[in-house]
């Protein structure tokens, strides 16, 4: 290609475009561009529509990671399991496309058939199709089911291999427990989460590890359940980097209207840091916070005393964070950049699953995921209890974090297994 090596072409593929010109892409991890032989994984799936989580990610591996045909993952689809076929279905012509066998039961398509794991890894993508939603209005998705039925099969089979499940575990704490504890008993590789840790930001901040995190403030938009995981997610992403390893949360609390404005006005969740989140994302509507009757607030202590606080807003497009560190003189804030089709996000999700499959290890700790589950299901419950406070010593979930890249700065085409 006239010097023009694959990895230069990737590079201006996924390059951003703004105002028509070509920006620059930081790169991580190794420059070599040797082909690396692509593990073999299975995925259950509840529907597979075009921009479904099930195509934004499948798609990726099928047809590379800008699901245009050019150079994609590490990784080879094996067989796959779809729970519904709406009208919209599009997996099955995918599948039939790239010769992907798609199995009426989630044990055959782990086994492809056969009678033994033929496979590297498991993706377990439970988000969107018609399931149920509950008193909380958690939407039912099948996650826990999918997973029960994937170590079943692990266990009737006596081979271990690596699982991502997509999104919040659970989304129904007690299901989103047995899930991690499952995968502990069974020494399962386990990574589950949110695209937004790993995705694009606006505004690049610096957040050392171990630095010292005065006050944050993260706020989010859309319903309180299928958005408010990502803002909790992305938000404890970053407050995670703070002084010492992650303890977990002890109380966790939701309020709307005068009882949230006073949180603010006591100083009990940092103004400054609000303002300087707000300044920062997209703005939908009246760009009074104070006048936005959808407006609510996930609040929460951490058991370091810590205070988390994530504000779901209807007057903004997008999802934010502003941070106090010791030291610097007024907050610092940063954006989510949700880029459009085809997600890249989803890209820089994909990279770390696929590092998983090679390395046998996951890439960061599923712990954060679980956490922030716990967070949303029990902010949800203070929600059904008029605003009441909860203690959760269930939430006491310690770990440690770990500097992994996000957005551009991920290179596509490293060595996944290093």
């Amino acid at each position: 290609m006239n010097g023009i090596s694959r990895r230069d072409c990737l590079k201006l593929a996924t390059a951003p475009l703004i105002g028509g010109i070509i920006g620059p892409v930081a790169s991580f991890a190794s420059q070599s561009s040797a082909p690396v032989k692509p593990k073999l994984v299975a995925a259950v799936v509840t529907v597979y529509y075009r921009n479904s989580h099930a195509d934004v990610i499948l798609g990726k591996i099928m047809e590379g990671w800008k699901q245009d045909g050019g150079p994609g993952p590490g990784l080879k689809l094996a067989s796959l399991y779809v729970d519904q076929f709406p009208k919209s279905d599009i997996g099955r012509a995918m599948c039939k496309k790239h010769g992907v066998p798609i199995f009426d039961s989630i044990e055959k398509a782990i086994t492809v058939g056969g009678k033994s794991i033929p496979v590297d890894g498991v993706l377990s993508i439970g988000e969107h199709g018609s399931y149920p939603h509950n008193d909380l209005e958690q939407h039912l998705y099948p996650r826990r089911r999918f997973f029960e039925e994937i170590t079943s099969t692990f266990q009737k089979y006596n081979r271990v291999v690596p699982v991502f499940s997509d999104k919040h575990l659970g989304p129904v704490w007690s299901d989103a427990k047995w899930m991690y504890d499952r995968a502990r008993e069974l020494k399962v590789p386990f990574m589950a989460g949110s695209s937004l840790p790993v995705g694009d930001r606006y505004h690049e901040i610096t957040v050392p590890m171990n630095c010292e995190i005065e006050a944050a403030v993260g706020i989010g938009y859309g319903g309180l359940e299928a958005y408010g995981f990502h803002a909790l997610e992305f938000y404890q992403s970053l407050v995670e980097r703070r002084h010492g390893a992650e303890g977990g949360v002890k109380s966790v609390q939701f309020l709307q209207g005068a009882e949230m404005w006073k949180m603010v006005d006591s100083g009990v969740v940092s103004k400054d840091a609000l303002k300087a989140a707000f300044a920062v994302v997209p703005k939908s509507g009246n760009p009074d916070m104070r006048k936005d009757d959808k407006a609510g607030l996930f609040l929460f202590e951490y058991v370091d005393g810590f205070r988390g606080a994530v504000f779901m807003l209807g007057c903004v497009a997008g999802t934010s964070v502003a941070l106090k560190l010791k030291g610097h003189p007024q907050p610092i804030a940063t954006a989510f950049d949700e880029r459009s089709l085809p997600y890249p996000h989803f890209a820089c999700l994909l990279k770390g699953i696929e590092r998983m499959v090679h390395t046998g290890r996951p890439t960061y700790p599923v712990e954060r995921t679980l956490l922030t589950s716990g967070i949303l299901d029990r902010a949800l419950t203070s929600r059904s209890q008029g605003g009441k406070q909860l203690k959760t010593p269930e939430l006491a979930i310690s770990y440690r974090s770990v500097d992994y890249p996000y957005g551009q700065k991920i290179d596509l085409l490293a060595d996944p297994s290093k």
